[in-house]
Order: C-alpha cells, then sequence, then structure tokens
C-alpha cells in the first residue's frame, strides 16, 4: 500500500481541487489527513490507484513523495493500539503516519507510515 505526502498551498479550494481531480479520474480516497501551517499544507492520503494518483498528482503540478504503509488489524480492546505503539517504539522505529483504513465490530484496520518498515514488519504480525 502506498501513501503520497502531497505539499500545496493552504488556501481554500486546493483540497476541493485535489479531490475533484481524483474522483473525476476514477480514484478512491481510502484514507486521508491534512493539515495547514501558515501558508503551506500538507496533505497525506492512500488512494486505490497508484498510478492514477500519480497522474492526477502530476497533472496538477503539485510536488509529492509515495512511501510504502504497513497494515494492522487490532482487536477493538482498550490498550490494544498502546501495546502496538510500545512495541514499535522499544524497537526504535518512528511512526510517521497512523490512518485508520476501517473499523468493524472485531477490530480496527490502521496502516502505518513508518521510517524503518524491516523493523516494524515482525511487531506487527505479532500484534495483528
Amino acid at each position: 500500500m502506498t501513501e503520497f505526502v502531497v505539499a500545496m498551498e493552504n488556501r481554500p479550494g486546493r483540497l476541493a481541487s485535489l479531490t475533484e481531480a481524483l474522483g473525476a479520474a476514477g480514484v478512491n480516497i481510502e484514507a486521508l489527513t491534512a493539515y495547514g501551517y501558515d501558508s503551506e499544507a500538507t496533505v497525506r492520503l492512500i488512494t486505490s490507484d497508484q498510478s492514477g494518483t500519480e497522474r492526477v498528482l502530476d497533472e496538477a503540478g503539485l510536488r509529492y513523495e509515495e512511501r510504502t504503509v504497513l497494515t494492522v488489524h487490532l482487536p477493538h480492546r482498550p490498550g490494544e493500539l498502546a501495546r502496538l505503539t510500545r512495541s514499535l517504539a522499544d524497537a526504535g522505529v518512528n511512526i510517521d503516519a497512523l490512518y485508520v483504513l476501517k473499523t468493524s465490530a472485531d477490530g480496527i484496520e490502521l496502516a502505518l507510515s513508518v521510517d524503518q518498515p524491516e523493523t516494524a514488519l515482525p511487531h506487527l504480525q505479532v500484534l495483528g
């Protein structure tokens, strides 16, 4: 799974334009977070179509990075996210972004962007 980290201007309509372009290209947004600071904004998103997203971002002239994200399914129990984050921290893995992909009666599916995917993966497999 791929995460796109997009840099854009922090002004009215920029996020609307991006999401409209993705929709027009038939790209479904699986997860998204956006935040602005002064005149700059960062949008982090996971989509259903990597090449379609690349095309949209390139055509819009936006700067972006692509990063691999890992997924894990955790049960709905108090402390499960704490257990996951502590396990990664103890292994020296930094979490750059964490997304909720979906929730259900039996648990929650998360996507994580981390600085050391190879180190993180065994910890996710044990917990998931």
